[in-house]
């Protein structure tokens, strides 16, 4: 019995979900219901926790909305859930970020990861991949050949660096002799 409960949970389980954390800023492009017409509602803001497991997992976002705190719990797994989006990558070292309830303005603001890469639900991670078992390609090291015309730019000379003689004129330091003046 209770392998049938886990083949029902996997199959609900959805793949398109993009890798974030407790202190990542996320858009989450939520269906509403409201009578016979169905929109979706964007709900930006900095995850300050995820819980559970399988297909009961849920993550709670918070914004500030015209100064007031507005919190909101989502459940990983829904079909009403169209995309999620990382904006930002934040920096903490706590699983759950309670501590920004009781902060206002800018010191709720979450300390954000130089170089980050955010990353949408379109990015979404095969399993397997990030945890060390298949290696990941990086984009930004991948490089394109060079067209073959294209010639590379002449290098200028540093601030403050003495400019070189041109090859007609004598190097009048490497004779140890001053140049002429007019």
């Amino acid at each position: 019995m209770h392998r049938v409960i886990q083949d029902i949970e996997q199959r609900q389980l959805r793949k398109d979900r993009p890798r974030f954390k407790p202190g990542d800023t996320v858009r989450v492009h939520f269906q509403v219901i409201e009578g016979q017409r169905r929109r979706v509602q964007v709900f930006e803001g900095i995850v300050i926790k995820r819980q559970g497991a399988g297909a009961r997992e849920t993550f709670t976002v918070r914004k500030q909305s015209f100064g007031v705190g507005v919190e909101r719990t989502f459940p990983l797994h829904s079909p009403k859930i169209e995309k999620i989006e990382v904006a930002a990558i934040g920096d903490v070292s706590r699983a759950k970020l309670y501590y920004l309830r009781g902060k206002v303005g800018k010191k709720a603001r979450v300390r954000q990861v130089q170089g980050g890469r955010p990353l949408s639900s379109a990015d979404a991670v095969e399993p397997g991949a990030g945890d060390g078992t298949q290696p990941e390609p990086d984009p930004e090291t991948e490089q394109q050949p060079e067209p073959e015309s294209a010639a590379e730019p002449a290098a200028e000379p540093e601030a403050g660096a003495e400019p070189e003689p041109a090859a007609d004129e004598p190097a009048a330091e490497e004779a140890g002799a001053e140049a002429p003046r007019v």
